[in-house]
């Protein structure tokens, strides 16, 4: 019930539905920490193109399109993540890029 509550005022901001990746650590004394990282790349991607789901299939057609300007929002974004705070916005661009290509969505400047 403790974890209930504090996942829930941790991430009352968030709007609701929206899948949080969260790593969970509990002690046998049933003590827990826990981080939430921020949504996944392709969440962000398909919200900024406008579209419900991918293409399905890699290379086999462009179902959207987004501009630089959202990749470097979205990597600003994702650069806050523990994980990926070592990493430059540059690298985290690149690999936005691929994510979106393999949704089918085309990065255009």
């Amino acid at each position: 019930m403790d974890f209930c509550k504090e996942f829930n005022a941790r991430t009352a901001h968030i709007e609701p539905g929206l899948a949080i990746p969260t790593q969970i650590q509990i002690s046998p004394d049933k003590s827990f920490t826990f981080i939430t990282k921020t949504p996944p790349t392709a969440y962000f991607i398909k919200k900024a193109a406008g579209i419900e789901k991918g293409s399905g299939k890699k290379g086999h057609g462009t179902i959207g399109t987004i501009s630089v300007k959202h990749v470097y929002e979205i990597a600003k974004i994702k650069h806050t993540d523990l994980h990926m705070s070592n990493m430059s916005l540059e690298d985290i661009c690149r690999a936005i890029v691929g994510t979106a290509e393999t949704l089918g969505v085309k990065v255009v400047l």
